[in-house]
């Protein structure tokens, strides 16, 4: 029995890709939330959806607990959950119902509840949480747990008698990092991921954090939860709970699930000082930004035993990354690669393509890019407007019914891009080949590398769209003076790995 139970609604075996690749982690935000409602001595119980069916499972610990108030709440900390994904909106609906029907106060928290609230509250959830939410989550649960009315709570939503809804949209207060316990990793199965992780993999990685949010405003990137804010974890902390992971639960990596990892250079400093201090680090991977890879932040993520960098690389194209408002030069992706690399540490890059404004020049810059910095690994994406971002703003025009990917192997533009979809899922494939042949040496994967090249060669001049969605951009010019070829030519060089 539990006055509350907890879930999220990302289950790994819905989305294919993430499947491949199973590397499941815990759902840092509902585990945070948990802690916290479990430090003021709220009975808790926490269904994890990730690798337990949820039509199954989430039934039957509704009988099991049978919770006075129900929490779906999304794991903030999980890239998957800010993309916004219609089958995790499915999944979420299917709860509420569920819920419901086990009469259950139903509060909903997470990216796509904030960007459709009245959405959800029609569904059935009886409120939605915006914004940071663990402790304002602990001070609703106490108003309804005394039979009070929580009206007038900041950042709640909820429909009033005729149905309308009706949002305190009152400053949300930050979340300090001092007022908020270690998630409650022991409330769900870890046996179950370290079993995915071992027979995948052959180790067992777990997720942490060291700060929340991101102050960069890049126009694409959707921020429900925290806006522009930024807040990091006291460096010892971080060292500390970097040791409990591989003492307590036998990690033998982590993967930092921030934003943006290593953004004040005397942060990173203290961190790896604070880490040697407690003996041998344990290997770990974060995402951050090309720019703020110099020199000491590399050798101090060193020492502190970062194994993997991934940055935000998006494009090639200077005018690309301009018009993203990035503020990012190319030049400083070319010094982070080769200051990782000279580090020992793995560069990674984020790539998107489809950006109005790019065509096949642009392109092009990308894959030089690419091809002349060699990055460990890349991870392909189509530009994918979300609510709420200038971006989204820009193209809303043009889209359709479809305005959210199903899963996270979706990758379809949802506005009018340069080329039809064919064309790019064959530029991802084609790129993917061959970074993959660099890392793996093997010598016959040079013809398989120039069919995929040969078949966005074929796709270049009947994918493209007669009527493209376009941006105000600055006037192009490549930065890194790459000479921009003929599609025939780059199909030859293609094979040359």
């Amino acid at each position: 029995m539990a006055d509350v139970l907890l879930t999220h609604s990302y289950h790994l075996p819905y989305d294919p890709k993430q499947v491949r690749k199973m590397q499941p982690y815990p759902p840092l935000g509902t585990l945070y939330a948990a802690s916290v409602l479990r430090s003021h001595g709220i009975s808790v119980g926490v269904f994890d959806t990730m690798l337990q069916d949820p039509s199954i499972g989430f039934p039957e610990s509704l009988q099991v607990h049978r919770p006075t108030i129900v929490v779906i709440y999304e794991d903030d900390f999980n890239f998957l959950s800010k993309m916004c994904l219609t089958r995790m909106r499915q999944v979420a609906f299917e709860m509420i119902d569920a819920a419901v029907q086990a009469r259950a106060i139903v509060i909903m928290h997470g990216s796509d509840a904030t960007d459709h609230a009245l959405q959800y509250l029609q569904i059935g959830a009886t409120y939605v949480l915006h914004g940071e939410s663990e402790l304002r989550l602990n001070e609703l649960i106490s108003i309804l747990l005394r039979g009070r009315d929580p009206q007038g709570l900041a950042g709640l939503a909820y429909l009033d008698a005729q149905g309308r809804m009706v949002f305190s949209a009152a400053q949300v207060e930050t979340a300090q990092w001092l007022q908020l316990p270690l998630p409650a990793r022991d409330l769900i199965d870890m046996d179950l991921y370290r079993r995915a992780w071992r027979d995948a993999h052959g180790y067992f990685s777990l997720n942490m954090v060291a700060s929340r949010g991101c102050p960069y405003r890049c126009n694409w990137c959707a921020k429900p939860i925290s806006g522009d804010r930024f807040h990091v974890r006291p460096a010892n902390q971080v060292a500390e709970e970097l040791r409990e992971l591989h003492d307590a639960y036998g990690a033998d990596h982590v993967w930092f699930g921030d934003d943006v990892f290593a953004l004040d250079h005397r942060w990173t400093l203290e961190l790896a000082t604070e880490v040697e201090r407690r003996g041998k680090p344990l290997p770990f991977k974060v995402q951050s930004r090309a720019d703020l890879m110099t020199a000491r932040t590399v050798d101090s993520l060193r020492r502190a035993g970062c194994a993997e960098v991934w940055m935000g690389v998006e494009s090639g194209s200077q005018k690309i990354l301009d018009a993203m408002e990035k503020g990012l030069k190319v030049e400083q992706v070319v010094q982070a690669r080769k200051l990782l690399g000279n580090a020992g540490i793995r560069a990674c890059f984020f790539l998107q393509f489809g950006y109005p404004g790019e065509r096949w020049p642009e392109i092009q810059q990308t894959i030089h890019l690419v091809r002349d910095t060699r990055p460990d690994d890349i991870g392909v994406s189509i530009s994918y407007p979300l609510p709420n971002t200038r971006f989204y703003e820009s193209v809303q025009h043009e889209l359709g019914t479809k305005r959210n990917w199903h899963d996270s192997d979706d990758l379809c533009a949802t506005f009018t891009a340069a080329y039809k979809n064919d064309f790019y899922l064959a530029l991802r494939d084609a790129l993917h080949a061959e970074v993959s042949s660099w890392q793996s040496g093997d010598g016959n994967s040079t013809r398989r590398i120039a069919d995929a090249w040969q078949r966005v060669a074929a796709l270049e001049s009947v994918s493209r769209n007669a009527h493209v969605t376009e941006l105000k951009v600055p006037p192009a010019r490549n930065r890194r003076g790459s000479q921009v070829l003929p599609v025939s030519s780059l199909t030859l060089a293609a094979g040359e790995v």
